[in-house]
């Protein structure tokens, strides 16, 4: 993440996968913040993540 592009991409994105309640993300801090219930799982936002090319860092 390194923009408000990016941020707007990431939440954009996000917000479209089901389950998906509220998306933020910082482009300083390279953070992203999800609020999600059922069906969607840390590995669906993962995996969405990865497929728009903002991949995720543990």
């Amino acid at each position: 993440i390194s923009c408000n592009h990016c941020v707007h991409t990431i939440k954009s994105e996000l917000i479209e996968l089901a389950g998906v309640k509220t998306v933020s993300a910082d482009a300083a801090t390279k953070e992203v913040v999800v609020d999600y219930e059922n069906p969607a799982t840390p590995e669906s936002i993962e995996s969405l993540l990865a497929e728009i090319n903002y991949p995720v860092k543990k």
